[in-house]
């Protein structure tokens, strides 16, 4: 049990040299949400594990999240205000006071937005899961851009897609609880390499294996995970959604189905039954380049399931959906458990996001009442690089002119960042950049602010991998001058003259508000996390939240949308071999030792990682005279990246795997694989298309 001192949430971290251990929360953007605790003594943050209390963390972290001492105590962490001194994108500062840097941030923002009505849209705040937190993320900075009537921000750029797929059919991001995969016969995991990034479901994927469960894995890429289950189906990228479509229709001519399940608890059934028997085996294995009898054999095992009554269990992650069809991919297979009734048993149906689960009190944490009548546009984060060079129009309104980013690293990140690059070097926008460390995007800016880290602060949290609240406690005051994102938001809020009662609110009170109710806070205070009350087999008498109670195949909603209410394939904007001048399909998958450009300036995962890679079938390679080790050029029309490639045989033929999210300006041209990828957006949802990419690989003649 921690150390009975830290359990008063007023109370500060020991200063004295006895460890003690202080519960808290993994902040990253992973399934797994863990809870962790931090062992202090004299002040000092000198571990980090997993809390072996929690049943999902079992004492557990990943390889990165167990460096977080590394992290927070490096030597390049920002810990005082700088100012822009040089050209931008030169990284050049000099250290200000917090004062100075406030008054003028708020100076320049007041001076925009007294222009007229409209004029506070032309600032802009970028966000994302550089923190999952609740209050660290979203919460005192919501209500200081709805007060000041920014644009909104439209957060697409991880899993809007696949998010909006789910709701269609499902009625919101839920699924089965993850803890009974361990009691599935068949366990299909699609579209993740769950070693890496969801580790802990995968401890429950193994103990269904020992105890005689059938793993696969359907993922272009040979990954860690494929290594370790039972089988591998290797489909070209974006072709999910057919792969799904030809397994309905072997279920549907064998009658390997649920009749009783179709009839009572689905929506839609005749017209998904007409068009998936349009998709034979040898249709779909055409558009996947994969063998039919694949497909026939996956058929089989799930439709086993359905004879003899077996949980059938999918585990679908979010790298399949970041291509044009996305959205109709996720609804396809999140369309499956019903077709076997796999939703009877509390160990079988689909998890891809539990997190419309939990009860966020969203509305009293971000206040948007504060807009007070005001209907600022939305763009969308996924087309910064557009959003950002495009100029005051009447349609479009004013160009943006200032940017707020926090908790994400968008030149690194954001697709085809040759664009966002020219439009973040614009001399006339006014940048401020809340962070950790001089990252690309910090090189950019006017003014960088130091925030903590998770061991500097409180926060509360959800998942999207279980279904556990969690609180994380400050193990540590900040370093240096260091603060909370919540904090420099209030501070900006004063010298902007907002006095609502509501910018005054703590970080504890801001805890306590996450839930409301709901969640027993005293519960998260004594134990660093509280599990929700939900059904074991929420669906297997339907109830599903969608607006017919039922699985729905056709949506009414997408329908009235004027978009096919019905789920089909796809295909992708590039599609495979479409085009003789770039014929190789890139997935750009995080490599395993980094979680989005987190982590990738920490030296002891940085040299586990060793350079920017790419990895390409032999086949591949040999066809342009290119060898391991070798820099080669991989590029399209919208940009090149140089790296080294490396021969493997985690590559499939046809397929290069740029492996990321390396900082630009440790690449060996100061580019990453975005400089590659698109702004296209998802057929729904408007997220991006990270894997829609087409390329050619040239060995590096300079080099």
């Amino acid at each position: 049990m921690p150390h009975s001192k830290s359990m008063n949430p007023s109370s500060s971290p020991l200063s004295d040299a006895t460890p003690t251990q202080v519960l808290g929360a993994c902040p990253h953007d992973c399934p797994d949400t863990c809870s962790m605790l931090t062992t202090v003594a004299g002040g000092i943050a000198i571990k980090v594990q997993g809390n072996p209390a929690h049943p999902h963390t079992d004492g557990a972290l990943c390889t990165k999240v167990s460096r977080y001492t590394e992290r927070t105590y490096h030597p390049e962490r920002l810990l005082h205000p700088l100012k822009r001194v040089g050209p931008k994108g030169a990284g050049q500062f000099e250290r200000v006071s917090w004062d100075d840097a406030l008054q003028d941030i708020a100076t320049r923002l007041k001076t925009i937005s007294s222009r007229g009505p409209q004029a506070a849209q032309a600032i802009l705040p970028y966000s994302y899961a550089g923190t999952m937190g609740l209050i660290q993320g979203d919460g005192m900075s919501a209500r200081f851009f709805h007060k000041l009537g920014a644009s909104l921000l439209d957060r697409t750029i991880c899993a809007a897609a696949g998010g909006e797929g789910l709701t269609q059919t499902l009625g919101g991001k839920v699924g089965m609880r993850v803890e009974f995969f361990a009691e599935a016969q068949l366990i299909l995991i699609w579209g993740s390499n769950s070693i890496a990034s969801n580790l802990h479901f995968w401890r429950y994927a193994q103990v269904a294996k020992r105890n005689g469960a059938k793993l696969i894995c359907i993922d272009p890429r040979l990954s860690e995970t494929a290594d370790k289950c039972h089988e591998h189906i290797a489909l070209l990228p974006g072709t999910d959604g057919a792969l799904a479509l030809a397994l309905m229709h072997e279920l549907i001519t064998h009658d390997w189905l649920d009749h009783d399940y179709l009839t009572h608890y689905t929506l839609g059934w005749d017209l998904l039954r007409e068009r998936a028997l349009q998709w034979s085996p040898e249709r779909a294995a055409g558009v996947c380049g994969i063998n039919p009898e694949q497909i026939r054999a996956l058929a089989r095992d799930y439709g086993a399931c359905a004879a003899s009554r077996a949980p059938a269990a999918i585990r679908i992650n979010y790298g399949m959906q970041r291509v044009h069809g996305g959205g109709n991919a996720v609804r396809l297979i999140a369309s499956l458990p019903a077709l076997i009734g796999a939703w009877r048993h509390r160990a079988g149906g689909v998890l891809l996001s539990s997190s419309s689960m939990f009860p966020v009190k969203k509305a009293a944490l971000q206040r948007p009442d504060l807009l007070a009548g005001k209907t600022p546009r939305t763009l969308n984060m996924s087309t910064i690089g557009d959003e950002l060079l495009r100029p005051a129009s009447t349609a479009f309104g004013p160009a943006i002119e200032a940017l707020i980013v926090y908790n994400s690293n968008p030149v690194a990140v954001a697709p085809e960042s040759a664009k966002v690059v020219q439009g973040f070097a614009r001399e006339d926008l006014f940048t401020v950049v809340l962070e950790h460390f001089q990252t690309d995007t910090a090189d950019y800016a006017d003014y960088i602010l130091p925030a903590t880290t998770q061991l500097e602060h409180w926060d509360v949290h959800s998942s999207y991998g279980h279904t556990d609240a969690l609180l994380n406690r400050p193990a540590i005051a900040p370093l240096g001058e260091a603060k909370p994102n919540t904090q420099i938001f209030r501070e900006l809020a004063a010298r902007m003259g907002f006095t609502e009662p509501c910018f005054a609110d703590d970080d504890v009170a801001l805890c306590r508000m996450a839930y409301g109710d709901a969640v027993d806070f005293d519960e998260l205070l004594h134990h660093g996390f509280a599990t929700l009350k939900t059904p074991e087999a929420p669906f297997a008498q339907g109830k599903f939240p969608t607006p017919s109670g039922k699985c729905e195949f056709f949506s009414a909603r997408l329908a009235a949308q004027g978009l096919d209410g019905l789920p089909d394939h796809v295909p992708n904007y590039e599609a495979f071999a479409s085009s003789p001048l770039y014929p190789l399909a890139m997935i750009s998958p995080p490599a395993r030792n980094f979680l989005n450009s987190t982590f990738v300036n920490v030296r002891s995962l940085q040299d586990s990682e060793r350079e920017p890679l790419l990895e390409m079938h032999a086949t591949d390679a040999a066809a342009r005279g290119i060898q391991s080790g070798d820099v080669v050029r991989v590029f399209n029309a919208r940009g090149e990246y140089r790296c080294k490639a490396e021969i493997s045989r985690r590559a499939r033929p046809g397929v290069v795997n740029g492996l990321g999210v390396w900082w630009r300006k440790l690449g060996l041209s100061g580019t990453n694989v975005n400089q590659l990828t698109s702004q296209n957006l998802t057929d729904l949802g408007g997220g991006p298309t990270f894997y829609d990419c087409l390329v050619q690989v040239m060995a590096d003649q300079a080099s």
